[in-house]
C-alpha cells in the first residue's frame, strides 16, 4: 500500500534542497560578517527591536531582587543602629569619665600648688562622706590627729575657704562648713575694706551678713575675703561674693554665695599650723585666765 501524500500536498523543493540553500546563506553571511562586517547596521536594528522585550522579559528577575534587597538593607540599617546607638552611650560614658578625671586634674595640681606654696602648714585630705544631718553641714575626711589636725583648723580648696575643723580623730576629723548655721567668719569687702561677720544660713548653702546698716556700702557682686582679726583665718582667703541685698529702714539683710565648696571635688586642705588662742577673762573676777580655749565656733550676736 502507497502512503505518500497526494500530489496537490507537496509544493517546492524537498526538505534537503531547503537546508542545503539555508545552509549555504548561513555560511555566506557568516563570511560576509566576519570579513566585511556587512551585518552590523542589521544587528543594531534588531538589538532596539528587541531590547523592549529584553526589559519586559527581565522586569520580575530585577522586581524579586529589589524586594530581597529591600528587606536585607532594611535588617542591616536596624542592627547598625542599634550598635551605633549603643557604641553612643558607651562614648558618651567614657567622655564623661575623661571630663570628670580632667576636672580632678587640674583641681589635684592646683591643690598641690597651694600645698607645695605652703610647704609642712598644710595638710592634704580627702573626704570620707559628708554629714547625714539634714539641719547642719558637716563632712569627715580622712586624716586626722595623727597628721597633725586639732581642732579650730582652717580647712579651703584652691578657691578659698571651705571651713573649719571642729573635732578630730586619730585618723579623721570633722569639718563644718561655713554654710552651716552655727558657723561665723570675720570678712572684709575687697572694693572697701569695709569688716563685717558672715555667719551660715544652714540649708540652702548660703552665707549672710546680718545687722549691716541700711546705708552701707555694699553692692551686689562685691568679694569677701578673710579679715585675718579672729587669728584663725589667715587674711585675704576668698570666701563668698554678695547675691541678694534687701534694705529696709534699719538693717539691710545681705546674701551671699560661697566662693569655694565641696560639692565640686573631693579634696581639701587643712591648715595645720598653729592655731592662736585667746586669753578669756575670769567671769567671778578672780584674775585668772583661760588660755586653752581654741577659736572654733562664733554665735550670732
Amino acid at each position: 500500500m502507497d502512503h505518500q501524500a497526494p500530489p496537490f500536498f507537496n509544493h517546492g523543493p524537498s526538505p534537503l534542497a531547503r537546508f542545503v540553500f539555508f545552509a549555504l546563506i548561513s555560511l555566506v553571511l557568516m563570511l560576509l560578517d566576519a570579513r566585511l562586517n556587512a551585518l552590523d547596521s542589521l544587528r543594531q536594528i534588531i538589538s532596539v527591536a528587541v531590547a523592549p522585550l529584553q526589559s519586559l522579559a527581565m522586569t520580575p528577575v530585577e522586581l524579586l531582587d529589589r524586594t530581597g534587597d529591600f528587606f536585607v538593607t532594611q535588617a542591616r540599617l536596624q542592627n547598625e543602629n542599634a550598635m551605633l546607638s549603643q557604641r553612643q552611650l558607651v562614648q558618651s560614658a567614657q567622655l564623661q569619665r575623661l571630663q570628670a578625671m580632667q576636672a580632678e586634674n587640674v583641681h589635684l595640681r592646683n591643690i598641690l600648688s597651694i600645698q607645695q606654696q605652703r610647704g609642712e602648714n598644710v595638710v592634704a585630705a580627702e573626704i570620707v562622706y559628708t554629714g547625714r544631718d539634714p539641719f547642719s553641714q558637716k563632712i569627715t575626711v580622712n586624716k586626722g590627729l595623727t597628721h597633725k589636725v586639732q581642732a579650730g583648723q582652717p580647712a579651703l580648696d584652691e578657691i578659698g575657704v571651705i571651713g573649719q575643723v571642729t573635732r578630730v580623730y586619730p585618723f579623721s576629723s570633722e569639718i563644718t562648713l561655713l554654710t552651716d548655721k552655727d558657723q561665723a567668719i570675720p570678712v572684709e569687702i575687697v572694693r572697701n575694706g569695709a569688716r563685717a561677720i558672715a555667719f551660715g544660713h544652714g540649708q540652702d548653702g548660703a552665707l549672710e551678713l546680718p545687722f549691716m546698716a541700711a546705708n552701707a556700702d555694699i553692692q551686689n557682686g562685691d568679694t569677701l575675703v578673710t579679715s585675718g582679726i579672729d587669728g584663725v583665718y589667715p587674711a585675704g582667703l576668698p570666701v563668698a561674693v554678695v547675691s541678694k541685698i534687701e534694705r529696709n529702714a534699719s538693717f539691710a539683710k545681705i546674701t551671699c554665695i560661697p566662693s569655694a565648696g565641696v560639692n565640686r571635688h573631693k579634696q581639701l586642705l587643712i591648715l595645720v599650723g598653729e592655731v592662736q588662742r585667746f586669753r578669756k577673762p575670769d567671769p567671778v573676777g578672780t584674775g585668772k585666765t583661760d588660755s586653752k580655749t581654741p577659736v572654733v565656733r562664733k554665735n550670732r550676736p
